[in-house]
């Protein structure tokens, strides 16, 4: 989508990627997870929970924001943990782009356990065209003279995208990776997970440095955990990571050697009358972005976008509501998980506007001086029209979305929203105004279908709330799961080894009432057998 002054809000719909047909015809492994611009914008990169990787050139024979296909390669294959019982998933979580060298790009790309380095670049295949053989099926005469023998000549066929893993940056966190960062110096990066930051050497694969570890001598103390972590766009000593406390620490590499205690913390003292059950689940710092040029800080959590001056830490510049019509059905939405969905932030190129994702296919981009807003729908219609932005769910047709503030709050009806569609993740042309947000419509609890691009649910985390609700997709390794795998048609069976804890786990499912029954049952069983053994005598 690229910006026009002649449509909704000054945006206009200009392409989509993904399939446009039958909801029947999409599987879960095509549903996209991330999507990222390279820094110069021409290259657009988009990672699904298939394990693909998939490539977009901009197309300079056409006028305007339009790409075209340049390369898919499979970055992560499905894999199994046996020792923990744990099925690791190949979906993509992250893709951040690398300096370019050359004429090759660089790509880093990571699913829940494995970081790899990607380099992309084009290739010339040659094919033998002349031999020593009579039109390519027999061989010609033994030659009288070494001048009539004839040497091999190799001719170009044509150009191909090769795309081939560099390094592979492995066996390095205990919990799931939610975020990669490239430094700023192009020669590091880092990789967070749910309680561990490590710092990485591009061209050193076999060893990471650990400088953040939040992980409790005893795991039953465990009271938040790590949720976002980026490096500042600058200065290659500073990075931050967010918390599911709602504060995010400012980390200065040149203090200690490990980063446990940071240079800064910026966290919003809570109002007591906005308290509730639901208040460390809702003020969870799902992402956090800095500006670029290193000044300011934008959070989201799932209520609120805030935007924070880095030189301010006890409160944000802004706090941009984003849910607050959603405040009286948070008992629902916890019902449904849609309370956990982990929604992204980004920044535009000029750091004069942000954009976040919302449901029912939404998205709200905010100009970050005057707060006004406008609010954008992607959907079936935008592929026909070549618009978005269409009417709010409950507003009188006719009425558009326009600039202005307070945004969709008032005119939101809650009958009308579906939270199946929703847009969690999303990316900014680095230098012009050209956004690329991904969608999904779950018409199935398990299978989601997307349109035009796809998402998911956030790669998952350890732990939610301090009230140590384990969730059933957020079981910590330490405990083995009685998931039995479905073998493909090529793939061979597997057996996942079963231990007393795994049975236990798999008996505390049942409701306690209908293990009594049972244990009265087999009990009467017994005595029945014994009673009938007397008879007999």
């Amino acid at each position: 989508m690229d910006q026009d002054a002649s449509s909704s809000g000054g945006w206009r719909f200009a392409q989509c990627f993904g399939d446009k047909g039958d909801v029947e015809d999409i599987t879960e492994a095509d549903i996209i997870s991330t999507v990222e611009f390279d820094s110069t914008g021409n290259y657009l990169a988009t990672g699904d929970k298939g394990g693909r990787v998939v490539l977009f050139e901009r197309n300079e024979m056409k006028k305007g924001c339009e790409y075209k296909f340049y390369t898919e390669f499979q970055s992560h294959e499905p894999e199994f943990d046996y020792l923990k019982s744990l099925e690791i998933e190949e979906k993509i979580n992250k893709i951040k782009w690398c300096k370019r060298q050359n004429s090759a790009h660089f790509l880093l790309s990571t699913n829940d356990k494995t970081i790899k380095l990607w380099k992309v670049f084009e290739k010339s295949l040659r094919v033998v065209a002349e031999s020593n053989l009579l039109e390519g099926q027999r061989s010609l005469p033994a030659p009288l003279l070494p001048q009539n023998l004839r040497l091999p000549r190799m001719s170009l066929q044509d150009n191909i995208i090769a795309a081939v893993p560099r390094k592979v940056y492995a066996n390095a966190h205990a919990y799931h990776i939610h975020s990669i960062s490239v430094n700023s110096d192009q020669e590091t990066f880092i990789s967070a997970d749910d309680l561990r930051i490590n710092l990485w050497n591009l061209d050193i694969s076999d060893r990471s440095f650990n400088i953040v570890d939040i992980k409790p001598a005893n795991m039953e103390e465990l009271t938040e955990v790590i949720t976002a972590a980026e490096f500042h766009p600058i200065h290659c000593n500073l990075f931050m990571y967010s918390s599911s406390k709602s504060n995010i620490k400012l980390a200065d590499m040149r203090d200690s050697a490990l980063c446990d205690r940071h240079a800064k913390m910026f966290e919003e003292e809570e109002d007591p009358t906005n308290r509730s059950f639901f208040s460390e689940i809702i003020s969870s710092i799902s992402d956090v972005k800095f500006s670029h040029d290193g000044r300011y800080i934008l959070s989201r959590d799932y209520l609120n976008l805030k935007i924070w001056d880095i030189n301010m830490e006890n409160k944000p510049l802004k706090t941009i509501p984003i849910h607050d019509h959603l405040r009286g059905k948070l008992c629902d939405l916890y019902e449904n998980d849609c309370i956990f969905d982990k929604f992204e932030c980004v920044w535009s190129g000029d750091d004069k506007q942000v954009l976040t994702g919302s449901y029912h296919n939404y998205f709200r981009i905010f100009d970050t001086d005057t707060l006004n807003d406008v609010v954008l729908q992607a959907d079936k219609s935008a592929f026909k029209t070549k618009k978005i932005g269409g009417p709010l769910p409950g507003n009188k047709p006719g009425m558009k979305n326009g600039m202005r503030p307070g945004g969709m709050r008032e005119n939101m009806a809650l009958e009308t929203l579906d939270f199946n569609k929703k847009i969690l993740h999303a990316s900014w042309h680095p230098r012009e105004y050209t956004i690329a947000p991904a969608i999904v419509v779950t018409l199935m609890p398990v299978v989601p279908i997307v349109f035009p691009a796809h998402t998911t649910f956030s790669p998952t985390s350890l732990y939610h709330t301090h009230h140590h609700r384990w969730r059933s997709r957020d079981r910590p390794p330490e405990i083995p799961t009685l998931k039995t795998d479905t073998p493909g048609p090529s793939s061979p069976p597997r057996i996942r080894p079963l231990s007393s804890m795994a049975i236990l786990c798999f008996l505390l499912h049942y409701p306690l009432p209908l293990i009594i029954r049972a244990y009265h049952v087999f009990w009467s069983f017994v005595a029945l057998v014994v009673l009938s053994g007397f008879h007999h005598r």
